[in-house]
């Protein structure tokens, strides 16, 4: 198996504004488009003309680049069989594409094939006002292995293994440390606010490929860099009391002592380990999220990826059927799942923000209504309405 490893030079800036608006077709704000694409840029007090290309963090721009590309898989030479029950496969001596942005990778079954595929898209390519970046693309074969969108690909003795690349655990482990100075002089507390998000969201994109052992190892640096900031917090203590003070079995569903944790509240570091591999699923053929015809498929497929969230949060989500018990409406909304670290952290975030347990009453069925320690996931907006008496407080769930 041999693949080109292929980067697009400078896509974002070199689009066809003419072959882009072709490929747009009848849409209806087509017009708008072309008149955005073409209204010029102010950078620093400057006005500069945009005769070409798209504003490279422009929020519609990612879209446009799609549109652009659209048909690349066709101009490879991709062959999908089209019989009922292997529908989504391709044929076994043709190319497979995949493209992520301005990034993509063609699998093919020879070094000469993958050479006619990079002719070809070259001219496809041109037409687009696009070429390929030399300096960022090569075609190698599949066991010496490709980085691609912050995973390594590699054949393994006829084994394909995909992991974390070793460019994306630098850069989380650099991030880690940088992250673990900064905190110095603050307290366990912020310490655990901090890095949970970053920890849980690196963890979350790469639970779908080989990477416990990737886990373990950066679980051993965490450790190093809170055990590091403790004895930094405090050096007139000895080591025996920094451990006992901030290590322990903190997380009571798991027998670790070393769980970094804030014996004051009892809150606590997660561990990269914790995070549960979910094997990837693939996806058929050429289905799409944004084809409305296949909405119950993509519902269906993100009802079986439950989030990595802990596990009571988990459990309460689950009981509620991922409904707000107050308003009735989805706790969780995510039309797709994050795409990056950066992204899974920041879903977290929110989430966090977004929910709350709350202790509810539960009506015994004796008559007189006693209070009792409940728990349920509830909307923060739902919380704070039904806290001012404009919302309902009971629990459907407990009627």
């Amino acid at each position: 198996m041999w693949v080109l490893d292929a980067d697009l030079a400078a896509a974002f800036d070199h689009i066809d504004h003419t072959r882009l608006l072709e490929a747009l077709g009848g849409f209806p704000a087509k017009g708008l488009i072309a008149k955005w694409l073409t209204a010029g840029v102010v950078e620093a007090g400057r006005f500069a003309p945009t005769t070409e290309g798209t504003p490279q963090g422009g929020v519609i721009s990612p879209l446009l680049l799609n549109v652009a590309l659209h048909g690349m898989e066709a101009a490879a030479g991709v062959r999908y069989r089209h019989s009922r029950s292997i529908r989504g496969t391709t044929e076994p001596d043709s190319p497979v594409v995949v493209r992520y942005a301005d990034d993509l990778v063609a699998l093919c079954v020879s070094r000469e094939q993958a050479e006619q595929v990079k002719e070809r898209l070259a001219v496809w390519l041109g037409h687009r006002g696009l070429t390929f970046n030399e300096d960022k693309t090569s075609i190698v074969h599949l066991e010496d292995g490709i980085d691609f969108l912050g995973f390594n690909v590699r054949r393994y003795q006829n084994k394909l293994l995909i992991k974390p690349s070793k460019a994306a655990i630098k850069r989380h482990r650099e991030r880690l440390t940088a992250e673990a100075k900064t905190l110095r002089g603050a307290n366990a507390a912020a310490v655990i606010a901090r890095l949970n998000p970053i920890i849980r969201g690196w963890s979350a994109y790469y639970r779908g490929v080989v990477s416990s052992e990737v886990f373990a190892s950066l679980d051993k640096h965490v450790w190093t860099l809170t055990y590091k900031w403790a004895t930094f917090s405090h050096p007139k203590k000895p080591k025996r009391w920094v451990i006992n003070q901030y290590f322990g079995r903190f997380n009571r569903s798991r027998r670790d002592r070393w769980v970094f944790g804030n014996r004051e509240n009892g809150a606590y570091l997660v561990k990269h380990a914790w995070t549960g591999i979910v094997r990837h699923q693939m996806v058929p053929g050429t289905a799409s999220p944004d084809d409305p015809t296949l909405a119950d498929y993509w519902a269906r497929r993100r009802q079986r990826h439950t989030p990595p969230l802990d596990g009571i949060r988990l459990r309460l989500l689950q009981r509620q059927h991922g409904r707000c018990p107050s308003c009735g409406q989805l706790l969780l909304i995510a039309d797709a799942e994050p795409q990056s670290p950066q992204e899974w952290e920041q879903w977290l975030v929110v989430t966090r923000k977004a929910v709350r347990r709350q202790a509810i009453t539960v009506d015994t069925g004796t008559g007189t209504p006693e209070r009792h320690a409940a728990q349920r996931l509830i909307h923060t907006h739902c919380h704070r309405r039904t806290r001012t008496g404009n919302g309902r407080t009971s629990d459907p769930s407990a009627t």
